[in-house]
């Protein structure tokens, strides 16, 4: 066995792959080197979907594997060390098609074909999900990776729907985990690091794994899904010398209930801490959908995005209302910060070399709660918001504001708190009339700029209404649209 090879499983096979540097993509790959043509090179960032490929781990309980789609043009090789990989070509037979695959021809769902493999990885993982159709709104969410430029979606919607009707056909999940098992024990006994002209990358298995690797090498740069630094490689060119990946650290992948709320750890992706935050705080579910596309959020993790620190990061605005706390190591030394305090200035955080996000903590609801995050953005799906803004309220028994948290991403070069605009409210009862001298506080703290997504003048305003919009849904009116005057966030 090559001691710089990733080794993963694909098609029945176990697959021994040399190890290119850190700036081999897993596209890359998969055309240059195994011929695997199916899937394609888009936008080459995540958006269009046409290079969805699956990756397959373990259930927690061993007895099975889940498939997840994923985007393989940002994804480093080394991402898949130790797993699943299933192409387009894994999933029919020059023999027999698949349901999925007959669906989309029988439909007519295919025009210039690019972009149908990506449809049909798609598809296919929602078959392996759902053993009967869903909703078409569950179909737009599974879609919301993949772009169409010419045949239009409407049969590929009804693809999704008669695939069911077709003889089921089952992978064989025997033989899945037996792969994966085979795998798993070769990495288990390969290096836990390659190296390659001069670059590295890394494996840790545990928290504790990764503390010392950072204290050795604090220049090294953290992966979780790749999903922003896979695009320095592949927009910006750059390359990545040492490269530490935290998913297989097992105790990092995990998310546990405390006596004091709910502790999501480092690797845990955003797909899963959604799933948990989401029990909490079913308000966020509509963020959480809105969240780039499910490739992306199936390796994309949430301590990911907080330590990425941009003004525009979707989840920071409402963590940050819920004050969350990062949990930060560097070696034995554990110190902890509140989101807010994470953050010095654009692109600029707390972390000190050699220390990393172990762990995110976010406390327990508290009674009487209101709860609301926005997201406004020229796409409804897969888009970067133009400006958010989460708020939670908690209200006494009189409906007066007894406590307030906003905070806006879009507005700053960092997303932050609107303390003058939550003293503003205190005290005052949750209506229309407080969310006017609201926004005018809110109009004070912030001066927006002017960038390719919205004006300064559209951000601010922006920003007021989505406080009357809040004021509008406590009440129980639907906020269809709601008029600015002058000075409430004009």
């Amino acid at each position: 066995m090559r001691s710089d090879s990733v080794i993963y499983g694909h098609d029945g096979q176990v697959v021994n792959a040399a190890w290119k540097g850190n700036a081999h993509t897993l596209l890359q790959h998969l055309r240059e080197e195994r011929r695997l043509t199916g899937t394609k090179e888009g936008c080459a960032e995540g958006d269009c979907g046409a290079c969805m490929v699956l990756l397959g781990e373990l259930t927690p309980t061993h007895d099975s594997v889940s498939w997840r789609s994923v985007n393989a043009c940002f994804l480093p090789l080394s991402a898949v060390h130790g797993k699943l990989l299933a192409t387009v070509e894994s999933i029919g037979r020059p023999s027999a098609l698949h349901p999925v695959q007959t669906a989309m021809v029988e439909e007519h769902a295919s025009q210039c074909g690019f972009c149908t493999p990506g449809f049909v990885v798609s598809l296919y993982e929602h078959y392996l999900r759902h053993r009967a159709p869903t909703s078409v709104e569950q179909v737009h969410g599974q879609l919301s990776g993949n772009l169409c430029r010419c045949t239009g979606y409407a049969p590929i919607l009804r693809a999704a729907e008669s695939m069911y009707r077709l003889p089921r056909v089952a992978r064989d999940a025997v033989a899945d985990v037996s792969l994966l098992l085979r795998v798993r024990s070769l990495v288990d006994d390969a290096p836990s690091k390659l190296e390659s002209d001069g670059e590295c990358v890394m494996f840790p298995r545990s928290s504790d794994e990764l503390a010392a690797q950072c204290q050795d090498h604090p220049d090294a740069r953290l992966l979780g899904g790749s999903t922003d630094v896979g695009l320095w490689v592949t927009k910006q060119l750059r390359t990545l010398p040492k490269v530490i990946h935290i998913s297989r650290a097992d105790d990092l992948r995990a998310v546990s209930r405390t006596g004091s709320g709910l502790r999501i750890g480092a690797a845990v992706c955003l797909a899963d801490a959604a799933i948990e935050l989401g029990r909490d705080h079913p308000e966020l579910s509509e963020l959480w959908q809105r969240f780039a596309s499910p490739a992306v959020r199936h390796v994309a993790t949430l301590a990911g995005n907080i330590a990425n620190g941009s003004p525009i990061g979707d989840s920071m605005p409402a963590l940050m209302v819920l004050g969350a706390r990062v949990m930060l190591r560097a070696g034995g030394q554990r110190r902890v910060l509140s989101l807010e305090d994470f953050y010095l200035g654009y692109q600029r955080n707390a972390l000190r070399p050699g220390e990393f996000i172990e762990a995110i903590d976010v406390p327990a609801r508290p009674d009487g709660l209101f709860l609301r995050a926005y997201k406004i953005s020229k796409r409804h799906d897969d888009d970067i918001s133009a400006v958010s803004l989460a708020l939670a309220l908690q209200l006494d028994q009189q409906g007066r504001i007894a406590f307030a948290r906003i905070a806006l991403g879009g507005m700053a070069a960092t997303v932050k708190r609107a303390p003058a605009t939550e003293a503003a409210m205190l005290g005052k009862l949750l209506d229309q009339a407080t969310m006017r001298v609201a926004s005018r506080a809110l109009s004070e703290e912030f001066q927006p700029i002017s960038d390719h997504r919205a004006s300064a003048a559209y951000r601010m305003r922006v920003a007021g209404n989505l406080l009357l919009r809040a004021a509008l849904e406590h009440a129980g009116e639907t906020p269809t649209r709601v008029h600015c005057t002058e000075g409430a966030g004009a």
